[in-house]
Parts: C-alpha cells; sequence; structure tokens
C-alpha cells in the first residue's frame, strides 16, 4: 500500500493579511462592501434605535407600520445628521482638518437625545476605532488625530469611509445599506417578522437610500440638525422599559 507524504504549504506562499492595509484599494468596492457589513464588529446589532420601544407602545405592529418607521428614521433623522456629519467628515479626514473634525464630533454628543443615544455612539465609535488600529485600516496619523476627537460613530466611520478613496456619496450609501440592514435585522427579531417581509422592508429602505444620500449631501452647519422628539421620548422611556433585547 502506497504511502503519501503530507504536503506542506511552502512559508512564501502563505499570505499574512493582518500587515496589509486595505485603503489602497483601486476602486473602493471591496472596502465599502466590508464597511457595510453587518459582520463589522462594532455592536451594532445589539441596538433598534427606539424601534423596540416604537413596538412596545405599539406604533409599530406589522411589516407596513415598520417599514414606515424605518423610511421615515432613514429621511428625518439619519439623513439630516449622522449622514450629513460624514459627508462633511469625509472630506475634512482628507486634509485630517482636527478643528473642523472636533467641531463635528461636538455636535453629535451634544444632538444626542437620551442616555442610550449616547452610550451607542460612543460604544460604537470605541469598537470602529479599535477595529480601525487593528486592521491598520487607516494611517498613523490619522489615527492620532482621532485620538483627540470626542469619541463618535459618525466621525469614525467617516474615518473608515475616507481610507477606500470611493466618491463621498457612494460612502453614504455603503453606510445608509449597512444600516438599513442592521435596522431589518432588528425588526425581524423585535415585531417579530419573517424573512420574506425583512427582504420587502430592506426593498423599500433601499428606494430612498438615494434620496438620503442627497439630502445630507446638501445639509450645511446651519440645516444639518438631530430634531426627532418623539425618538427622542421613546428612547428615554427605554432606558426603563421592562423587557428588552436591546440596548436602545
Amino acid at each position: 500500500m502506497a504511502m503519501h507524504t503530507p504536503m506542506h504549504t511552502p512559508m512564501h506562499m502563505i499570505i499574512h493579511m493582518d500587515t496589509e492595509p486595505v485603503m489602497g484599494h483601486p476602486d473602493g468596492l471591496l472596502p465599502l462592501l466590508w464597511l457595510a457589513s453587518p459582520a463589522l464588529p462594532v455592536g451594532g446589532f445589539s441596538y433598534s434605535e427606539g424601534l423596540e420601544s416604537a413596538i412596545d407602545h405599539r406604533l409599530v405592529v406589522d411589516e407596513r407600520s415598520c417599514t414606515q418607521w424605518l423610511i421615515d428614521q432613514l429621511l428625518l433623522t439619519q439623513a439630516r445628521s449622522d449622514m450629513a456629519v460624514m459627508a462633511q467628515a469625509i472630506p475634512a479626514w482628507h486634509t485630517l482638518d482636527h478643528p473642523r473634525l472636533h467641531q463635528l464630533g461636538t455636535w453629535v454628543l451634544s444632538t444626542r437625545e437620551s442616555a442610550e443615544m449616547r452610550l451607542q455612539t460612543q460604544q460604537m465609535g470605541r469598537s470602529l476605532q479599535d477595529w480601525l488600529r487593528n486592521l491598520h485600516w487607516a494611517s498613523d496619523s490619522a489615527l492620532q488625530v482621532l485620538a483627540q476627537l470626542p469619541i463618535t460613530y459618525p466621525v469614525t466611520f467617516a474615518l473608515a469611509l475616507s481610507c477606500t478613496n470611493a466618491p463621498v456619496p457612494q460612502a453614504l450609501q455603503a453606510y445608509a445599506f449597512g444600516w438599513a440592514e442592521n435596522m431589518t435585522q432588528a425588526a425581524l427579531k423585535a415585531v417579530p417578522l419573517g424573512q420574506n417581509s425583512g427582504q420587502r422592508m430592506l426593498a423599500a429602505l433601499a428606494k430612498h437610500i438615494p434620496e438620503a444620500v442627497a439630502m445630507a449631501m446638501a445639509c450645511t452647519d446651519d440645516t444639518r440638525q438631530a430634531f426627532n422628539p418623539m425618538l427622542a421620548i421613546l428612547s428615554a422611556r427605554h432606558e426603563t422599559q421592562y423587557s428588552r433585547l436591546f440596548r436602545s
């Protein structure tokens, strides 16, 4: 009986992925897909951003009402606030404009209207900061600037997006789709809904992403806003809600 010698991969053929930064990819597509993935280890899956509270108060009860709730949140909250911040922070990261980035981060923290909203942006910002450092995604100089800023998720995510060298509209589309997918998954658990409902909801949200991106791109310091009283009230109520699946 013939004996087979075990085959070993030559050392020179082993690719060390942890030593090569991703930011130089020529078209920015793969990094954008990576950043939009729910697998990005920033803890987004543990937040519903007020949706769980809306379900508890019977404002969201089925696929139709949940779809409309998330579309409203995309256009009224995300587009005018976090996405608008990213639209302004991405070019600021290209020039390492510390004063501008600090201004944007301070604005984000000052507009979080509940304790859990503030904790969410800080926790996800810290997790993404660790990810950027561990994967060598951003330059050392950019990470040094980041370490001197208020920790917020939108400004930190803008750094990750700036490293892809993708046009700002495409970068915002990637963020918005990742947000939509995460919120859809939260809805499936909390309403609850089935997978087909989730896909229909995601399709409806995707149709509104170009509009949300256009709104974010058009915002200035004077028109950017985070005014959504009902969401703030629901978030505050969620902090003492009897039974919860999510942290917000």
